[in-house]
């Protein structure tokens, strides 16, 4: 570890560079960060951010050229290298997916025995087939799979899908789905035994988790007669028991509280049933429980 800093390495143009940045950023990092840069160096943390090609970041964890990585899901099921997952990061999200043109007569992948399947993931592709005990044969392609059925290589493609727009552009639909993928932070199993480095990955993923808790919470602010708060207080499911204000206007008060993403709605609903008024819903930016 160079000037006690830790290495991170993500995608330099891909994907998943633009949110891993946002990420980055929405967590307090401070760096420069554009298309040409190679290296950046945080001014506000220990921590230096090296830009790569995301097939190359398991490696350069596993290798110990970096400490942490951010890649897919996707590359590590396919690559599986010696390294620690240590968060999911909740961006990202994809899944590999079996895909057969639209007018082929095939609807089920017990039909695909004996036929060809072409894929830039082949250990994947491979694993998911022989789980089925469905003989096929595989053949890699780098670079765009979906023109194979066009020019009679293949049958059939597994590859990456996020909205299916690609698939249909090329007239192709899914048949079945492999596995979900999203985007991951990695360690290098040496660099969490050595101790300053872990302090710091600590301090990290103490900001990461922070963030992605935020996600997964909205801030609420409402008026309510007083003599409804004890039902109030049944229907918010926040973290703790929200905050009571009194306001100027005798028998009514201020409630605030934080409610979890998946419930809002449902909640929102409960408390307009039961009188709560003038509801402002805020985002929250970062969440330390």
């Amino acid at each position: 570890m160079i000037n006690n800093k830790l290495k991170l390495a993500i995608q330099k143009n891909g994907r998943l560079t633009e949110e891993t940045v946002s990420f980055l950023r929405s967590s307090g990092l401070e760096f420069e960060s554009y298309q040409q840069r190679l290296f950046s160096t945080c001014r506000n943390f220990p921590l230096e951010i090296v830009y790569v090609r995301d097939d190359d970041i398991s490696d350069y964890v596993e290798s110990g050229a970096v400490d942490l990585g951010v890649v897919g899901q996707n590359l590590i099921n396919e690559i599986r290298p010696n390294v620690k997952k240590l968060l999911n990061l909740r961006y990202g999200f994809c899944s590999l997916s079996l895909a057969v043109p639209k007018e082929s007569t095939i609807k089920s992948v017990k039909e695909l025995e004996n036929k060809t399947i072409a894929t830039s993931y082949p250990s994947s592709t491979e694993y998911f087939f022989k789980k089925q005990n469905i003989k096929v044969n595989i053949i890699k392609i780098k670079g765009s799979v979906e023109i194979t059925p066009i020019l009679g290589i293949a049958s059939a493609i597994v590859d990456l899908v996020s909205t299916g727009s690609t698939l249909a552009l090329n007239d192709l639909r899914i048949i079945e789905k492999l596995y979900d993928s999203e985007a991951v932070l990695l360690a290098n199993p040496l660099s969490l035994k050595n101790e300053k480095k872990t302090k710091i990955i600590d301090k990290l993923l103490i900001r990461f988790k922070g963030v992605l808790s935020a996600k997964n919470y909205k801030y609420v602010m409402m008026n309510a007669p007083i003599q409804i708060l004890p039902k109030i207080k049944k229907a918010i499911p926040g973290l703790k028991s929200p905050t009571i204000s009194p306001l100027a206007n005798p028998g009514w008060i201020s409630i605030q509280s934080v409610i979890k993403e998946d419930v809002f709605w449902q909640t929102i609903e409960k408390l307009k049933k039961l009188g709560a008024s003038d509801i402002l819903v805020l985002p929250v930016e970062k969440l330390i429980i």
